[in-house]
Protein backbone atom coordinates (compact mmCIF):
# COMPACT_ATOMS: atom_id res chain seq x y z
CA UNK A 1 0.00 0.00 0.00
CA UNK A 2 1.40 3.62 -0.47
CA UNK A 3 0.29 7.23 -0.83
CA UNK A 4 0.92 9.70 -2.78
CA UNK A 5 1.53 13.68 -3.04
CA UNK A 6 2.46 15.84 -5.82
CA UNK A 7 4.54 19.21 -5.98
CA UNK A 8 5.88 21.02 -9.03
CA UNK A 9 7.60 18.12 -11.75
CA UNK A 10 7.76 15.37 -8.97
CA UNK A 11 5.49 12.75 -6.88
CA UNK A 12 6.20 11.53 -3.72
CA UNK A 13 5.33 8.19 -2.65
CA UNK A 14 5.43 7.04 0.92
CA UNK A 15 5.93 2.77 -0.02
CA UNK A 16 7.25 -0.29 1.25
CA UNK A 17 10.47 -1.92 0.55
CA UNK A 18 8.45 -4.61 -1.44
CA UNK A 19 7.65 -1.80 -4.36
CA UNK A 20 9.05 -3.26 -7.39
CA UNK A 21 9.42 0.61 -8.02
CA UNK A 22 12.17 0.09 -5.02
CA UNK A 23 14.43 -1.92 -6.77
CA UNK A 24 15.70 -0.56 -9.19
CA UNK A 25 17.23 2.16 -6.82
CA UNK A 26 18.48 -0.21 -4.25
CA UNK A 27 19.92 -2.27 -6.48
CA UNK A 28 22.53 0.59 -8.61
CA UNK A 29 22.85 1.34 -4.66
CA UNK A 30 24.40 -1.75 -4.06
CA UNK A 31 26.26 -1.58 -7.14
CA UNK A 32 27.46 1.97 -6.07
CA UNK A 33 28.83 0.65 -2.30
CA UNK A 34 30.61 -2.46 -4.18
CA UNK A 35 32.30 -0.60 -6.77
CA UNK A 36 33.56 2.33 -3.86
CA UNK A 37 34.16 0.08 -1.38
CA UNK A 38 35.52 -3.36 -3.17
CA UNK A 39 33.17 -5.72 -1.47
CA UNK A 40 29.82 -6.82 -2.10
CA UNK A 41 27.18 -4.27 -0.09
CA UNK A 42 23.71 -6.28 -0.64
CA UNK A 43 24.59 -7.47 2.74
CA UNK A 44 24.93 -4.22 4.32
CA UNK A 45 21.79 -2.98 2.47
CA UNK A 46 19.85 -6.09 3.83
CA UNK A 47 20.98 -5.54 6.47
CA UNK A 48 17.88 -4.33 8.48
CA UNK A 49 14.14 -6.24 7.86
CA UNK A 50 11.97 -4.29 5.53
CA UNK A 51 9.54 -3.72 8.17
CA UNK A 52 11.60 -1.09 10.42
CA UNK A 53 10.92 0.82 7.28
CA UNK A 54 6.81 0.70 7.47
CA UNK A 55 4.44 1.92 10.24
CA UNK A 56 3.56 0.77 12.92
CA UNK A 57 7.48 0.26 13.97
CA UNK A 58 8.56 3.62 13.20
CA UNK A 59 9.87 4.19 9.94
CA UNK A 60 8.78 4.64 6.33
CA UNK A 61 10.30 4.67 2.90
CA UNK A 62 9.59 7.09 0.31
CA UNK A 63 10.76 7.52 -3.37
CA UNK A 64 10.37 10.49 -5.75
CA UNK A 65 8.73 10.21 -9.00
CA UNK A 66 9.24 11.75 -12.60
CA UNK A 67 6.80 10.85 -14.66
CA UNK A 68 6.29 7.31 -12.63
CA UNK A 69 9.46 6.85 -12.65
CA UNK A 70 11.60 6.43 -9.81
CA UNK A 71 14.79 9.13 -9.62
CA UNK A 72 15.84 9.59 -6.12
CA UNK A 73 14.65 7.92 -2.70
CA UNK A 74 15.44 7.20 1.13
CA UNK A 75 13.98 5.78 4.60
CA UNK A 76 14.21 5.90 8.23
CA UNK A 77 13.98 3.25 10.81
CA UNK A 78 13.36 4.21 14.39
CA UNK A 79 16.97 4.29 16.11
CA UNK A 80 15.21 4.87 19.67
CA UNK A 81 12.20 7.05 21.07
CA UNK A 82 13.26 10.37 20.08
CA UNK A 83 15.71 9.49 17.37
CA UNK A 84 14.88 8.33 13.85
CA UNK A 85 17.99 7.25 11.84
CA UNK A 86 18.05 7.83 7.54
CA UNK A 87 19.04 4.95 5.95
CA UNK A 88 19.03 4.59 1.81
CA UNK A 89 18.86 7.93 0.73
CA UNK A 90 19.60 7.62 -3.10
CA UNK A 91 19.09 9.73 -6.38
CA UNK A 92 19.67 7.62 -9.44
CA UNK A 93 22.60 8.50 -11.56
CA UNK A 94 21.14 9.95 -14.45
CA UNK A 95 19.31 12.17 -12.50
CA UNK A 96 21.99 13.37 -10.29
CA UNK A 97 23.08 17.57 -9.60
CA UNK A 98 19.13 18.16 -9.48
CA UNK A 99 18.36 19.01 -5.92
CA UNK A 100 16.32 15.63 -5.76
CA UNK A 101 18.91 14.28 -2.45
CA UNK A 102 17.93 17.47 -0.71
CA UNK A 103 14.14 16.65 -1.65
CA UNK A 104 14.55 13.60 -0.09
CA UNK A 105 16.10 14.48 3.20
CA UNK A 106 13.55 17.70 3.80
CA UNK A 107 10.56 15.33 2.85
CA UNK A 108 12.51 12.47 5.37
CA UNK A 109 13.05 15.21 8.17
CA UNK A 110 9.11 16.66 7.49
CA UNK A 111 8.12 12.72 8.19
CA UNK A 112 10.23 12.59 11.02
CA UNK A 113 9.14 15.88 12.93
CA UNK A 114 5.47 15.00 12.78
CA UNK A 115 5.97 11.54 14.04
CA UNK A 116 7.15 12.94 17.28
CA UNK A 117 10.98 12.26 16.52
CA UNK A 118 12.91 14.95 17.53
CA UNK A 119 16.51 13.93 16.47
CA UNK A 120 17.81 12.46 13.40
CA UNK A 121 21.21 10.28 13.24
CA UNK A 122 22.73 8.96 10.12
CA UNK A 123 26.11 7.48 9.13
CA UNK A 124 27.94 7.96 5.66
CA UNK A 125 30.80 6.06 4.58
CA UNK A 126 34.18 7.59 4.08
CA UNK A 127 34.25 6.90 0.40
CA UNK A 128 31.14 9.07 -0.13
CA UNK A 129 32.38 12.31 -0.19
CA UNK A 130 28.85 13.81 -2.15
CA UNK A 131 26.71 12.69 0.91
CA UNK A 132 29.35 14.12 3.30
CA UNK A 133 28.71 17.38 1.41
CA UNK A 134 25.36 17.38 1.32
CA UNK A 135 24.68 16.02 5.10
CA UNK A 136 27.13 19.29 6.04
CA UNK A 137 25.05 21.72 3.40
CA UNK A 138 21.91 20.69 4.72
CA UNK A 139 22.74 21.43 8.20
CA UNK A 140 23.36 18.45 9.76
CA UNK A 141 26.23 18.29 12.73
CA UNK A 142 29.19 15.62 11.86
CA UNK A 143 29.80 14.13 14.84
CA UNK A 144 33.50 13.44 14.21
CA UNK A 145 36.39 15.05 13.43
CA UNK A 146 36.47 17.00 10.06
CA UNK A 147 39.46 17.40 9.84
CA UNK A 148 40.34 13.89 10.04
CA UNK A 149 41.05 11.29 6.87
CA UNK A 150 37.77 9.76 6.26
CA UNK A 151 39.37 6.18 5.93
CA UNK A 152 40.66 6.78 9.61
CA UNK A 153 37.04 7.21 11.40
CA UNK A 154 35.22 4.24 9.20
CA UNK A 155 31.62 5.29 8.86
CA UNK A 156 30.88 8.97 9.17
CA UNK A 157 28.05 10.18 11.95
CA UNK A 158 25.66 13.28 12.07
CA UNK A 159 22.55 14.52 13.65
CA UNK A 160 19.99 17.00 13.34
CA UNK A 161 17.93 18.19 16.17
CA UNK A 162 13.97 18.74 14.52
CA UNK A 163 11.31 20.87 15.82
CA UNK A 164 8.37 18.17 16.44
CA UNK A 165 4.99 19.05 14.52
CA UNK A 166 2.84 15.70 15.13
CA UNK A 167 0.14 15.03 12.83
CA UNK A 168 -3.15 16.66 14.26
CA UNK A 169 -5.04 14.11 16.19
CA UNK A 170 -2.13 11.81 16.29
CA UNK A 171 -0.89 11.00 19.30
CA UNK A 172 3.20 10.30 20.05
CA UNK A 173 4.30 7.88 23.05
CA UNK A 174 7.29 10.32 23.32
Amino acid sequence: MSSATRTTDLTVVHTEVSDPRVRPLLRELGHEYTTRYGKDAHAEISRYPDEEFTEPHGGLLLLLLENGDPVAGGAFRRHDATTAELKRIWTHSAHRRRGLARRVLAELEREAGARGYRRIHLTTGPRQPEARGLYLATGYTPLFDTGADPETIGPLPFEKHLAVTPYPGKATDL
